[in-house]
């Protein structure tokens, strides 16, 4: 009996490869041979499941979404029972950063993915897609929080919420930069918080990420979907995360 091939599974693969190649390269140095002998499978066998570069490219930036998502919510599920909109917000942005080999991977290939999404339009429409979301879900947290007396009301604002993301943007870009490391980036992202919340902030959780930003971003990024976790407060935060 013909063994049963997880064709999503080996799409995934594929695109894991595409990653490897990319984090050292770039994206328009990976063509689908040198993708087809990473991922250890032939050219052919590569077309089987992806007809073109473009459409392979497409699937693995989606995949790499999907990634950034379950990371966001790794983090919201370890936090308290019930856990205050700021601690859902720093979930949420802490878990965008490349603190570790797998999220620096991933951002360092999302940054190769957005300098292309520039001039191509089913990128451009993928790399964006979830940021209106993230927008609205952040600042709802914000006002969440206002309501709760833990911030002033004229912070609850969508461009607050932007702010927010436009901050761990800048952060990660200067991680790979090597300008600072994870351990700093994560200081000021906490210290951000302080001066936004109103509070004299104390870095909580800045040791959680060694200062060295990273040796080479070549490991193999892994994920299985598994069941849909519980509802918690931020939960779809971490969803928008994984399409922005």
């Amino acid at each position: 009996m013909p063994k049963k091939v997880d064709h999503e599974a080996r799409r995934q693969e594929i695109s894991e490869a595409l990653w490897r190649l990319a984090s050292t390269r770039g994206l328009d140095g990976a063509n689908l041979r040198d993708v087809a002998a990473e991922a250890g499978i032939s050219l052919g066998r590569l077309q089987h499941y992806f007809r073109s570069k473009d459409e392979m490219l497409l699937f693995a930036l989606q995949h790499i979404n999907r990634l950034a998502g379950e990371r966001v919510r790794a983090r919201i599920e370890a936090l308290p029972e019930e856990p205050t909109p700021r601690e859902v917000l720093r979930a949420c942005l802490s878990g965008l950063l490349p603190l570790d080999e797998k999220s620096r991977v991933g951002v360092l290939v999302g940054a190769a993915y957005f300098a292309r999404a520039v001039y191509d339009e089913p990128l451009r429409a993928e790399a964006k897609n979830g940021i209106p979301q993230l927008r609205a879900l952040f600042a709802d947290q914000l006002r969440r929080a206002a309501e709760r007396g833990e911030l002033p009301p004229e912070r609850a604002t969508e461009d607050e919420a932007m702010l927010l993301i436009s901050l761990v943007d800048g952060l990660s870009t200067y991680v790979l930069l090597d300008v600072h490391g994870p351990r700093t980036a994560l200081r000021l992202l906490d210290l951000h918080l302080a001066h936004l919340f109103g509070t004299d902030g104390d870095a909580d959780g800045a040791a959680d990420a060694p200062e060295s930003s990273g040796a080479g971003a070549g490991a193999a990024l892994t994920s299985d979907e598994g069941p849909a976790p519980p509802s918690r407060p931020g939960e779809e935060s971490a969803k928008a995360a994984g399409r922005a």
